[in-house]
C-alpha cells in the first residue's frame, strides 16, 4: 500500500492558491454539478446534493490518505474563493509517470487560472517530486483545455482512440506530455516553466 502524502498549498502566480479541498467548497461543487460536462469527466455528483458533495470533498481527501495522488482547490488568494481543481494522479507513479487533470467553474474560464494552476503543479511535480513525465489527455473538441496544456509547456504527442468513456460512449483523447527532461534541454531548468 502508498504512503499517505500531504496536500501542500502552492502559490499559483500572484491571485490564487492551490489548496486542499475544505468542506466550505460546497458551493463550488454545486456550481461544477450545474455544468454540462465537469460531472461527465469528473467523481462530481450531478443531480447535487449537499452529501453527495460532502462525499466528493472526502474522495478529495481520500487519494492524498492513499498516497495514489493530490487534489487541489484552486482559489482566490484575497477571499480564498474556489474557482476550480486541478489534481495529480500517482497511479502510474511506479513506472514514472503521473495524470494531471483539471476544471473550473464556468464564469472562470478563459482568464489563465487553469494555466497557472497546471504551470504550479508541472513544476512542484518535475522538480520536488521528481516525476519524469506527466500527462493530461484532453477531448479533441476541447480547445480550451488543450491550449492550456500547451501554454503550460506540455507537447502534443497525438490521439488515443477510444481511451476513455464518457457520457456513455467510447471517446478520443489528446494525449499532451512534458517530461523532466524536455525542461533540462530546453534550458529552462527543473524549476522554470
Amino acid at each position: 500500500m502508498a504512503q499517505p502524502l500531504t496536500v501542500p498549498s502552492l502559490t499559483a502566480g500572484a491571485d490564487f492558491v492551490l489548496r486542499p479541498w475544505e468542506m466550505s467548497d460546497l458551493p463550488l461543487v454545486r456550481e461544477a454539478a450545474e455544468d454540462d460536462y465537469i460531472p461527465l469527466i469528473t467523481t462530481i455528483p450531478s443531480p447535487y446534493s449537499d452529501g453527495a458533495a460532502e462525499a466528493y470533498v472526502r474522495r478529495q481527501w481520500g487519494r492524498a490518505a492513499a498516497g495514489t495522488g493530490y487534489q487541489f482547490a484552486i482559489a482566490r488568494t484575497r477571499d480564498r474563493r474556489p474557482v476550480g481543481s486541478i489534481g495529480l494522479r500517482l497511479t502510474d507513479a511506479a513506472e514514472g509517470r503521473a495524470t494531471l487533470d483539471y476544471w473550473m467553474a464556468g464564469p472562470d474560464r478563459g482568464q489563465g487560472v487553469a494555466t497557472a494552476a497546471l504551470r504550479t503543479v508541472t513544476r512542484w511535480a518535475l522538480h520536488d517530486l521528481r516525476i519524469p513525465r506527466l500527462q493530461v489527455l484532453v477531448e479533441p473538441w476541447n480547445t480550451a483545455s488543450a491550449r492550456t496544456a500547451e501554454r503550460a509547456g506540455y507537447r502534443r504527442e497525438g490521439l488515443l482512440r477510444g481511451w476513455r468513456e464518457i457520457g456513455g460512449r467510447r471517446r478520443d483523447m489528446l494525449i499532451y506530455a512534458q517530461l523532466n527532461a524536455d525542461r533540462q534541454q530546453d534550458g529552462r531548468g527543473p524549476t522554470n516553466s
